[in-house]
């Protein structure tokens, strides 16, 4: 029996690029779809030029694809249902209309899962924010759409609900309590139809609402930790999981407090190609191919530091530092190879290891004052 098939993953960006590099690894073929022709998925897979929502180039990608996937959660999951033969996509569209919906997934996550989340409401126009108690802190988000701090508002005053009202009176919303939390986890958690596996839990923190570095393992308690992992297989036993899910959460004191799901490989998990036996995107391919999923084992603490596009700058990317950030032990470099860089636009991310998680910390932030993603242009 031939093992080697063709996987097609909507999207073509860096996620895509490295799943793509894990199933060449496994010996498949690959095909992404992606607007842009030099997306970094086009170095190493073939690529259909389209709108992720053209219906007609996702039908060219199932007839030429034995399985499909996707590196991100807004994709049209009623297009996929119109052209994707029985199987072809393991994860389903059920769980991208959860994730695309922030009042599905919070509905899900709270009812169906079991799991606790922050005090929540649905929002559909501004007359909803009246007579919100002022005493506490509430973030606002759209239900759709949104990310990295995109289509969000926080509320702590008064004067806050302009701009929140006409949030609220431009789409349906979610209006979240803010949680006093002492820190922020996420878990990765991969099914393959019939079993799971649980990545270490990992600690993040988030400058500018941007995934800034992840610290693995997670500087909390091990029933905190064990606790954290329970709740990811909860829900992915829920979902029936095919494939990979990222589930973020929050720690407060001993409550932990699930924020959102992504059904996909994670930034935060991008660690997991040197520190782990089996990287999140391995495990993907593994999971949507229906082989045995892998070892999720810790092989060293790590911290991986995201490398974004320096402030003042756009235009063709240049490197500076590399030499230097090389010297620097048991560190690892990826460049996504994207054409262009923006201020905080992701373009790699460095993984240090050390059995030492301090030492891995002083390790990181060193190589980050180092490194520097300039461009061509002055802005």
């Amino acid at each position: 029996m031939n093992s080697s098939k063709t996987i097609g993953i909507i999207g073509g960006g860096q996620l895509g690029q490295m799943m793509a590099i894990s199933a060449i690894y496994m010996g498949h073929k690959v095909i992404t779809l992606d607007p842009a022709a030099d997306c970094p998925a086009s170095k190493v897979s073939e690529v259909i030029v389209a709108p992720y929502h053209d219906v007609a180039a996702l039908k060219q990608l199932a007839e030429r694809c034995d399985v499909l996937t996707y590196e991100f959660e807004n994709v049209d999951a009623d297009g996929l249902d119109a052209v994707i033969k029985d199987g072809q996509l393991p994860q389903g569209t059920d769980l991208l209309r959860i994730s695309q919906n922030r009042i599905f997934e919070k509905d899900f996550l709270a009812k169906k899962a079991g799991v606790q989340v922050a005090p929540y409401k649905v929002v559909t126009s501004s007359l909803d924010l009246e007579g919100l108690d002022l005493s506490k802190n509430y973030v606002l988000k759209t239900a759709t759409g949104g990310y990295d701090g995109h289509g969000q508002k926080v509320i702590r005053e008064e004067a806050d609900l302009v701009e929140a009202s006409q949030l609220a009176n431009s789409a349906e919303c979610v209006l979240e309590e803010f949680v006093n939390f002492d820190l922020e986890i996420s878990v990765l958690v991969s099914g393959n139809g019939s079993d799971y596996t649980v990545f270490p839990v990992q600690e993040n923190i988030h400058r500018n609402n941007i995934l800034y570095k992840t610290i693995v393992p997670a500087r909390i308690s091990d029933e905190l930790a064990q606790k954290a992992q329970v709740m990811a297989v909860q829900i992915a036993k829920k979902l029936d999981l095919s494939g990979t899910l990222c589930v973020e959460m929050f720690v407060a004191g001993d409550d932990i407090l699930v924020n959102e799901i992504a059904p996909r490989p994670h930034n935060s998990g991008h660690y997991t190609f040197e520190s782990c036996a089996t990287s999140q995107f391995e495990q993907i391919i593994r999971a949507v191919t229906n082989l045995p999923l892998g070892s999720t084992k810790l092989i060293s603490p790590s911290v991986m530091v995201n490398l974004l596009g320096e402030e003042g700058y756009e235009g063709e990317p240049f490197i500076e530092g590399i030499h230097d950030a090389l010297e620097i032990p048991e560190l690892s470099f990826h460049f996504y190879g994207k054409k262009e860089t923006k201020p905080f636009r992701k373009m790699g991310h460095i993984t240090v290891l050390d059995d030492n998680l301090d030492i891995a910390l002083k390790k990181a932030l060193k190589a980050k004052d180092i490194l520097k993603i300039k461009g061509s242009k002055k802005i």
